[in-house]
């Protein structure tokens, strides 16, 4: 995100930000940020953390995805939406998400959004678990809705990677660029984790050298998309 974002202090809005786990993030960078979530209780768990981090948002708001009206018409630079497309389950309520996030973005403002892959079930599980499930892991790979089946997540929409591009684009905003966040290790990743210096940076590096691989993106567990407001 930081080869896209504005230089600090430009305004952030994190719309779904949860807990305000990039909030804090960004506002230790000097970025002006507002976080904006549905749920009371994770922004009440977001005012313990950014306390904790000794930063300052610009606003912590309750509030829809879909009903940005309560904000200023291009009023920020950037825009997170790095969860509520995925828990958007109807495409008319994620064009719509997508609409408002475009109408209270400057011209040329950035877009971060983020999705769940389409595959991500064939990854995170068993083969013993996806053969019982058969019937519903083929129906969530044709249609992208996934139901909770006691896999410790709720229901969620997962997108096919060719299916972003143009969701982004019919909301109108100029498609940029897209990177899986896992990469092809994921199921590494509690190796990984305990990787240091060196090591680490190289780890990372290898890791976001294929993160643009058009062909391996279906097989990250999550894709991150950028756009622009034309």
């Amino acid at each position: 995100m930081q080869e896209y974002l504005p230089p600090a202090p430009a305004r952030v809005l994190d719309v779904g930000g949860g807990p305000g786990r990039y909030c804090i993030a960004l506002a230790q960078l000097g970025y002006r940020v507002t976080l904006l979530d549905l749920s009371p209780g994770l922004l009440d768990f977001a005012r313990s953390k950014v306390a904790e981090a000794g930063v300052a948002l610009e606003g912590i708001l309750h509030g829809n995805a879909l009903d940005l009206r309560p904000l200023p018409v291009e009023s920020f630079d950037a825009v997170l939406l790095m969860g509520p497309l995925y828990h958007l389950l109807d495409e008319g309520d994620r064009r719509q998400a997508l609409r408002e996030a475009h109408r209270v973005l400057k011209p040329g403002g950035m877009l971060a959004a983020t999705f769940i892959s389409r595959f991500a079930t064939l990854r995170a599980h068993t083969p013993r678990w996806l053969i019982d499930h058969a019937p519903e892991v083929i129906r969530e790979m044709e249609t992208g809705r996934r139901r909770d089946l006691g896999r410790g997540f709720t229901d969620a929409y997962c997108a096919h990677p060719t299916d972003v591009r143009p969701l982004l684009e019919g909301a109108g905003f100029r498609f940029a660029d897209m990177i899986g966040t896992e990469g092809l290790r994921y199921e590494t990743e509690c190796d990984t984790s305990l990787l240091t210096g060196a090591d680490w940076d190289t780890w990372v590096d290898l890791s976001y050298r294929l993160a643009r691989e058009p062909t391996i993106l279906g097989a990250n567990l999550h894709l991150l998309a950028i756009a622009r407001k034309e």
